[in-house]
């Protein structure tokens, strides 16, 4: 087992707790913000390509629950704290880590 540093939702409204698996894995991810996303904030880019720039990081695992992701980011500032807007970030060599060691399928926990 292992454990890593993450950040959180900001708020029990962007909390998803239960079981969830792991559908697809982007090794490449480009950002399309959610609607809700848009909605608390309209200034969001309508797109972000792949790369530097992208919140998402180097890698992104989606959910079975739509728009949840487990993914990087390169804003280490996020790391430890509420600042999602539902999705579990990790560190970008630590998302590394975890996409290339977790096959499709594997079933995830939030708690």
């Amino acid at each position: 087992m292992r454990i890593y540093p993450t950040s959180v939702p900001k708020g029990d409204e962007l909390t998803r707790r239960g079981y969830s698996e792991i559908v697809y894995k982007d090794d490449a991810p480009d950002l399309v913000p959610t609607p809700s996303m848009r909605e608390r904030d309209p200034s969001l880019p309508v797109y972000v390509a792949p790369g530097p720039e992208n919140p998402l990081g180097v890698r992104a695992m989606h959910l079975t629950w739509q728009y949840y992701r487990i993914h990087g980011t390169g804003d280490t500032r996020k790391i430890g704290r509420k600042s999602s807007s539902g999705c579990i970030g990790l560190y970008n060599e630590d998302i590394i880590e975890v996409f290339d060691r977790t096959p499709i399928g594997t079933q995830v926990k939030l708690i």
